[in-house]
């Protein structure tokens, strides 16, 4: 492995590709230390400190947001909404697609039909990053408007008219030059941009949750006073080991329908009759579920605690809770089968089959093939939903059962892991490809990474 990295290097090509995406993780990087004008810097500092020691450490909403954000969202940077507007629209053009007869004529039409979608996602991304900068500036001259702690002091000290105007234009201009820059990693760097992004935000608190755990295994003490020990510290490296092979095999993890090619006659010579299979990946929604379920959880404990008779089950669904764990998983795996029902067409696929002359051995094509995946597939998913809801749940439970502070939780499983593990295994994919053509080893002495076949 070790041996294929060095030769990334040797390849002219693909070490300015590399040199160019590190060259714009830098920038993503600036914009996220960058402050806002008109906030005051120690004062937001001492109420996100604040904060995160009544939470346990970087916990609730707030947490999240700060998470995804790269820290961006406790310095109040110019890159406070990150990347995350521009994939919630994604998210609803991907939804409304097969909704809306005119978005699903533009995605038949090859390139030019994508390029006016990429169109419409941008515009609706300018018009999120203007809500939600609307949120956040007001959020910032008045937290307890949005449910959140009051601070001690006051953290605008500019006019609240001005504030609000200039914080919404420089937050969306932060959010686009983010989207931006991630195309440019698309075509002129290595993997998917956007994607990359992400996870150089994620993986940018990791040395704070490392810094968190080593202060607990020296001082001996937990967040709640408990003891905690530096054997503790290691069981705790040991199961994010095993954690993240479980999430390899999850996001690796397929079923392979065997399929026959029928053999027919092209001039004098017969072709076809071959067998090759057709992968189902058992977490075909992949992290889209736990996006869609934190989503709704994020609005449903603000929308509890401002309806004066629903304040009193708040407490019921507060991060960690067992009432916000079992909603968590439930909407967890509804939100599986949702998104596999909008992506996985079964009858469109047994339609192809019928017309390239290929079939399912000892099942007849047309509708009973699209029955037989669309039953395959319903089973899959369940498994992968219920694998899925186990890897996202268990960072709550070593919250809430071994009071592991959120920061350091949440590398075990859940959003980030899947993310990290995800985007990191498809970058090394289309490393792979780049040594292969120009006959380098790639990473693996034996096969292949999967899903380049």
């Amino acid at each position: 492995m070790f041996s294929a990295f060095i030769n990334s290097f040797k390849v002219k090509e693909l070490r300015s590709r590399m040199l160019f995406v590190a060259g714009v993780i830098i920038l993503c990087r600036m914009a996220a230390t960058i402050p806002c004008p008109g906030v005051d810097p120690q004062a937001l500092s001492d109420y996100f400190h604040t904060v995160s020691k009544a939470s346990g450490g970087d916990g609730g909403v707030l947490g999240i947001y700060n998470l995804f954000s790269g820290g961006a969202l406790q310095k109040f940077a110019i890159a406070t909404l990150g990347i995350m507007p521009y994939i919630s629209a994604s998210i609803i053009l991907t939804l409304l697609t097969p909704v809306l007869p005119a978005l699903e004529k533009l995605q038949r039409q090859g390139d030019v039909g994508r390029q006016k979608i990429n169109q419409y996602t941008r515009y609706l991304t300018v018009i999120i990053c203007i809500v939600q900068g609307a949120m956040a500036a007001t959020a910032m001259l008045s937290p307890s408007k949005l449910g959140l702690r009051k601070p001690e002091h006051d953290l605008v000290v500019v006019g609240s008219a001005y504030f609000v105007v200039m914080t919404v234009i420089i937050l969306t201009a932060g959010t686009m030059l983010l989207v931006w820059l991630g195309d440019q990693i698309t075509k002129h760097g290595v993997g998917q941009g956007i994607s990359l992004i992400i996870t150089v935000n994620i993986v940018a608190r990791l040395p704070r949750a490392v810094g968190t755990l080593y202060g607990m295994a020296q001082s001996g003490r937990g967040i709640t006073g408990g003891n905690f020990r530096l054997v503790t510290a290691l069981i705790l490296v040991l199961i994010f080991v095993a954690v993240t092979a479980a999430t390899i095999l999850l996001t690796q993890g397929q079923r392979r329908i065997p399929v026959q090619m029928a053999k027919r006659a092209v001039g004098t010579k017969m072709k076809g009759g071959s067998t090759t299979y057709m992968p189902l990946k058992i977490n075909h929604a992949g992290v889209m579920p736990i996006i869609f379920a934190s989503a709704i959880l994020s609005f449903l404990l603000p929308a509890l605690a401002w309806i004066p008779f629903t304040r009193g089950f708040a407490d019921y669904f507060r991060y960690g809770n067992i009432g916000y764990m079992l909603t968590y998983a439930i909407l967890i795996i509804v939100f599986s089968y949702f998104w596999v029902a909008n992506q996985f067409n079964p009858l469109k696929i047994a339609d192809n089959l019928k017309k390239e002359g290929a079939y399912l051995p000892g099942i007849r094509p047309g509708q009973e093939t699209a029955k037989f995946l669309d039953n395959t597939m319903s089973r899959i998913t369940l498994a992968g939903s219920l694998f899925l809801t186990a890897l996202a749940i268990f960072p709550m439970v070593l919250y809430s059962a071994l009071k592991i502070p959120p920061i350091v939780a949440r590398f075990f499983g859940g959003t980030s892991l899947l993310i990290i593990v995800g985007v990191l295994l498809d970058t090394l994919s289309q490393l792979e490809s780049h040594l292969v053509m120009r006959n380098y080893d790639g990473f693996m002495k034996h096969g292949r990474l999967r899903g380049r076949r």
